[in-house]
Protein backbone atom coordinates (compact mmCIF):
# COMPACT_ATOMS: atom_id res chain seq x y z
CA UNK A 1 0.00 0.00 0.00
CA UNK A 2 1.40 3.42 -0.95
CA UNK A 3 1.41 6.46 1.74
CA UNK A 4 -1.47 4.44 3.55
CA UNK A 5 -3.43 6.44 5.87
CA UNK A 6 -2.32 7.13 9.15
CA UNK A 7 -4.58 5.37 12.14
CA UNK A 8 -4.39 6.88 15.92
CA UNK A 9 -5.27 4.25 18.66
CA UNK A 10 -5.32 5.98 22.36
CA UNK A 11 -5.38 3.43 25.28
CA UNK A 12 -6.26 5.12 28.71
CA UNK A 13 -4.99 3.20 31.25
CA UNK A 14 -5.07 3.05 35.10
CA UNK A 15 -3.61 0.04 37.24
CA UNK A 16 -4.74 -2.49 34.57
CA UNK A 17 -1.46 -4.34 34.74
CA UNK A 18 -2.95 -7.43 34.88
CA UNK A 19 -4.22 -7.35 30.93
CA UNK A 20 -2.53 -4.05 29.87
CA UNK A 21 0.20 -6.05 28.07
CA UNK A 22 -2.53 -7.81 26.27
CA UNK A 23 -4.09 -4.61 25.54
CA UNK A 24 -0.76 -3.31 24.15
CA UNK A 25 0.23 -6.66 21.88
CA UNK A 26 -2.95 -6.75 20.46
CA UNK A 27 -2.48 -3.25 18.78
CA UNK A 28 0.60 -3.29 17.82
CA UNK A 29 0.05 -6.67 16.50
CA UNK A 30 -2.22 -5.50 14.08
CA UNK A 31 0.60 -5.33 11.58
CA UNK A 32 -0.70 -2.00 9.92
CA UNK A 33 2.00 0.01 8.28
CA UNK A 34 1.17 3.44 9.60
CA UNK A 35 -0.35 2.82 12.84
CA UNK A 36 0.57 5.76 16.04
CA UNK A 37 0.10 4.06 19.30
CA UNK A 38 -0.34 6.51 22.30
CA UNK A 39 -0.52 5.18 25.85
CA UNK A 40 -2.25 7.52 28.56
CA UNK A 41 -1.65 6.50 32.09
CA UNK A 42 -2.96 8.17 34.93
CA UNK A 43 -0.04 7.44 37.40
CA UNK A 44 -0.40 3.57 38.14
CA UNK A 45 1.36 2.06 41.00
CA UNK A 46 0.61 -1.54 39.87
CA UNK A 47 3.68 -1.90 37.58
CA UNK A 48 1.84 -0.31 34.67
CA UNK A 49 4.52 1.51 33.63
CA UNK A 50 7.31 -0.70 33.56
CA UNK A 51 5.04 -2.75 30.99
CA UNK A 52 4.18 0.00 28.90
CA UNK A 53 8.36 0.81 29.09
CA UNK A 54 8.86 -2.25 27.49
CA UNK A 55 7.46 -0.85 24.63
CA UNK A 56 8.20 2.91 24.32
CA UNK A 57 10.18 2.34 20.87
CA UNK A 58 7.53 1.39 19.56
CA UNK A 59 4.69 4.23 20.45
CA UNK A 60 4.27 7.20 19.22
CA UNK A 61 4.42 8.44 22.64
CA UNK A 62 3.31 7.86 25.96
CA UNK A 63 3.07 8.87 29.94
CA UNK A 64 2.49 8.00 33.46
CA UNK A 65 0.81 10.83 35.43
CA UNK A 66 -2.34 12.16 37.25
CA UNK A 67 -5.10 13.24 35.17
CA UNK A 68 -8.98 13.55 36.08
CA UNK A 69 -9.42 10.09 34.92
CA UNK A 70 -10.70 7.84 31.33
CA UNK A 71 -12.23 10.85 29.97
CA UNK A 72 -9.56 12.79 30.13
CA UNK A 73 -7.25 10.61 29.45
CA UNK A 74 -8.65 10.03 26.10
CA UNK A 75 -8.76 13.65 25.40
CA UNK A 76 -5.47 13.76 26.40
CA UNK A 77 -4.07 11.50 23.77
CA UNK A 78 -6.06 12.56 20.85
CA UNK A 79 -4.50 16.14 21.70
CA UNK A 80 -1.41 14.03 20.50
CA UNK A 81 -2.82 11.91 17.61
CA UNK A 82 -1.99 12.65 14.18
CA UNK A 83 -3.95 10.31 12.48
CA UNK A 84 -6.68 10.39 9.64
CA UNK A 85 -8.74 7.78 11.49
CA UNK A 86 -8.93 7.45 15.62
CA UNK A 87 -10.22 4.86 17.57
CA UNK A 88 -9.71 4.43 21.24
CA UNK A 89 -8.55 0.94 22.93
CA UNK A 90 -9.12 0.16 26.72
CA UNK A 91 -6.63 -1.08 28.86
CA UNK A 92 -8.55 -4.12 29.27
CA UNK A 93 -9.70 -4.72 26.01
CA UNK A 94 -7.75 -6.15 22.40
CA UNK A 95 -8.59 -6.00 19.03
CA UNK A 96 -8.56 -9.06 16.88
CA UNK A 97 -5.82 -9.72 14.15
CA UNK A 98 -6.43 -7.48 10.94
CA UNK A 99 -9.31 -4.93 12.71
CA UNK A 100 -7.21 -1.69 11.87
CA UNK A 101 -6.86 -2.95 8.16
CA UNK A 102 -10.67 -3.50 7.81
CA UNK A 103 -11.47 -0.27 9.05
CA UNK A 104 -9.38 1.34 6.75
CA UNK A 105 -9.98 -0.50 4.17
CA UNK A 106 -13.61 0.38 4.26
CA UNK A 107 -13.39 3.74 5.01
CA UNK A 108 -11.15 4.41 2.20
CA UNK A 109 -13.61 2.66 -0.60
CA UNK A 110 -16.94 4.61 1.55
CA UNK A 111 -16.23 8.29 2.18
CA UNK A 112 -19.11 9.50 3.23
CA UNK A 113 -18.93 7.76 5.79
CA UNK A 114 -17.45 9.18 9.35
CA UNK A 115 -17.57 6.39 11.42
CA UNK A 116 -17.28 2.58 11.51
CA UNK A 117 -17.51 -0.44 13.07
CA UNK A 118 -17.60 -4.12 13.51
CA UNK A 119 -18.95 -6.90 15.81
CA UNK A 120 -17.56 -6.84 19.38
CA UNK A 121 -17.01 -10.38 21.43
CA UNK A 122 -17.14 -10.31 25.45
CA UNK A 123 -14.46 -12.05 26.63
CA UNK A 124 -13.43 -13.25 30.51
CA UNK A 125 -10.47 -12.80 32.49
CA UNK A 126 -8.45 -15.56 30.60
CA UNK A 127 -9.75 -14.19 27.21
CA UNK A 128 -12.38 -16.79 26.96
CA UNK A 129 -15.22 -15.51 24.45
CA UNK A 130 -18.62 -15.21 26.54
CA UNK A 131 -20.92 -13.76 24.56
CA UNK A 132 -21.43 -11.09 21.95
CA UNK A 133 -21.97 -7.29 21.78
CA UNK A 134 -25.79 -6.65 20.37
CA UNK A 135 -24.44 -4.57 17.24
CA UNK A 136 -26.37 -3.55 14.44
CA UNK A 137 -26.59 -0.51 12.66
CA UNK A 138 -27.94 2.67 14.39
CA UNK A 139 -28.26 6.66 13.85
CA UNK A 140 -29.35 10.08 15.27
CA UNK A 141 -32.65 9.05 15.60
CA UNK A 142 -32.46 5.60 16.91
CA UNK A 143 -29.06 6.73 18.90
CA UNK A 144 -31.66 9.47 20.62
CA UNK A 145 -33.98 6.39 21.82
CA UNK A 146 -31.36 5.11 23.30
CA UNK A 147 -30.49 2.47 20.75
CA UNK A 148 -27.16 2.56 20.91
CA UNK A 149 -25.65 -0.68 19.50
CA UNK A 150 -22.28 0.63 18.48
CA UNK A 151 -19.28 -1.37 20.77
CA UNK A 152 -16.74 1.34 21.49
CA UNK A 153 -13.90 -0.91 21.09
CA UNK A 154 -14.66 -1.84 17.68
CA UNK A 155 -15.49 2.08 16.58
CA UNK A 156 -13.35 3.68 13.91
CA UNK A 157 -14.08 7.47 13.12
CA UNK A 158 -12.38 10.45 10.92
CA UNK A 159 -10.80 12.54 12.68
CA UNK A 160 -11.78 15.56 10.70
CA UNK A 161 -15.25 15.18 12.67
CA UNK A 162 -13.14 14.88 15.51
CA UNK A 163 -12.02 18.58 15.16
CA UNK A 164 -15.42 19.21 14.64
CA UNK A 165 -17.28 17.51 17.55
CA UNK A 166 -14.65 16.74 20.06
CA UNK A 167 -13.00 16.63 22.56
CA UNK A 168 -15.07 14.16 24.67
CA UNK A 169 -17.21 16.18 27.80
CA UNK A 170 -15.00 15.22 30.44
CA UNK A 171 -18.23 15.09 33.09
CA UNK A 172 -19.18 11.79 31.97
CA UNK A 173 -18.11 8.90 33.59
CA UNK A 174 -19.69 5.95 31.54
CA UNK A 175 -21.50 7.31 28.53
CA UNK A 176 -18.77 9.63 27.21
CA UNK A 177 -18.93 7.15 23.70
CA UNK A 178 -22.74 7.74 23.62
CA UNK A 179 -22.51 11.22 23.74
CA UNK A 180 -20.18 11.52 21.32
CA UNK A 181 -21.73 8.96 18.72
CA UNK A 182 -24.55 11.23 18.99
CA UNK A 183 -22.39 14.06 18.17
CA UNK A 184 -21.23 12.62 15.07
CA UNK A 185 -24.15 10.98 14.02
CA UNK A 186 -25.58 14.73 13.18
CA UNK A 187 -22.86 15.13 10.91
CA UNK A 188 -21.86 12.31 8.92
CA UNK A 189 -23.45 8.48 8.57
CA UNK A 190 -22.57 5.35 9.89
CA UNK A 191 -21.76 1.75 8.87
CA UNK A 192 -21.50 -1.59 10.53
CA UNK A 193 -19.66 -4.34 9.36
CA UNK A 194 -22.03 -7.64 10.73
CA UNK A 195 -20.03 -10.27 11.33
CA UNK A 196 -16.62 -9.04 11.45
CA UNK A 197 -15.62 -9.48 14.72
CA UNK A 198 -12.88 -6.95 15.37
CA UNK A 199 -12.53 -6.26 19.31
CA UNK A 200 -13.21 -7.78 22.21
CA UNK A 201 -14.22 -6.46 25.77
CA UNK A 202 -13.42 -7.79 28.65
CA UNK A 203 -15.76 -8.31 31.94
CA UNK A 204 -14.16 -8.74 34.84
CA UNK A 205 -14.84 -8.29 38.50
CA UNK A 206 -12.57 -4.62 38.45
CA UNK A 207 -14.67 -3.12 35.05
CA UNK A 208 -16.07 -0.48 35.38
CA UNK A 209 -19.00 -1.79 33.46
CA UNK A 210 -19.20 -4.39 36.65
CA UNK A 211 -18.77 -2.14 39.69
CA UNK A 212 -20.74 1.18 38.37
CA UNK A 213 -22.70 0.40 35.92
CA UNK A 214 -25.47 2.04 37.35
CA UNK A 215 -23.95 5.24 36.19
CA UNK A 216 -24.57 4.45 32.36
CA UNK A 217 -28.26 5.24 31.80
CA UNK A 218 -28.77 8.51 33.98
CA UNK A 219 -25.76 9.82 31.73
CA UNK A 220 -27.37 8.73 29.12
CA UNK A 221 -30.24 10.89 29.79
CA UNK A 222 -28.03 14.17 30.29
CA UNK A 223 -27.52 13.66 26.43
CA UNK A 224 -31.31 13.09 25.86
CA UNK A 225 -32.33 16.22 27.94
CA UNK A 226 -29.82 18.46 27.10
CA UNK A 227 -30.48 17.94 23.31
CA UNK A 228 -34.41 18.59 24.13
CA UNK A 229 -36.01 15.22 25.26
CA UNK A 230 -39.26 14.34 26.52
CA UNK A 231 -39.65 12.91 29.35
CA UNK A 232 -41.95 10.39 27.34
CA UNK A 233 -39.43 9.14 25.48
CA UNK A 234 -38.59 5.33 24.43
CA UNK A 235 -34.92 6.08 26.63
CA UNK A 236 -36.43 7.11 29.71
CA UNK A 237 -38.91 3.75 29.59
CA UNK A 238 -35.88 2.34 28.93
CA UNK A 239 -34.19 3.73 31.92
CA UNK A 240 -36.84 3.03 34.35
CA UNK A 241 -37.10 -0.73 33.22
CA UNK A 242 -33.01 -0.98 33.56
CA UNK A 243 -33.42 0.48 36.55
CA UNK A 244 -36.03 -2.05 37.84
CA UNK A 245 -34.15 -4.57 36.57
CA UNK A 246 -30.44 -3.60 38.39
CA UNK A 247 -31.10 -5.83 41.47
CA UNK A 248 -31.48 -9.25 39.25
CA UNK A 249 -28.66 -8.13 36.83
CA UNK A 250 -25.49 -6.86 39.26
CA UNK A 251 -26.80 -10.49 41.24
CA UNK A 252 -25.95 -12.21 38.11
CA UNK A 253 -22.38 -10.41 37.85
CA UNK A 254 -21.91 -11.12 41.70
CA UNK A 255 -22.50 -14.86 40.19
CA UNK A 256 -20.53 -14.91 37.65
CA UNK A 257 -17.24 -12.85 39.53
CA UNK A 258 -18.06 -15.54 42.66
CA UNK A 259 -18.94 -12.89 44.66
CA UNK A 260 -21.78 -13.84 46.11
Amino acid sequence: MDNPIRVSVITPSFNQAKFLERTILSVLGQGYPNLEYIIIDGGSTDGSPEIIHKYADRLAYWCSEPDRGQTDAINKGFSHAGGEILAWLNSDDTYNPGAVQKAVDFMQQHPEVGLVYGDMAFIDENDRAIGMFNAALTDLKRLRRGYVHVPQPAAFFRASLWRQVGPLDPSFFFAMDYDLWVRLARKTQFAYRKGEIWANFRLHSGGKTVTADERCWPEMLRVHYRDGGSPFSIIVAKYWARKLAAPFINRRRRKMFGQE
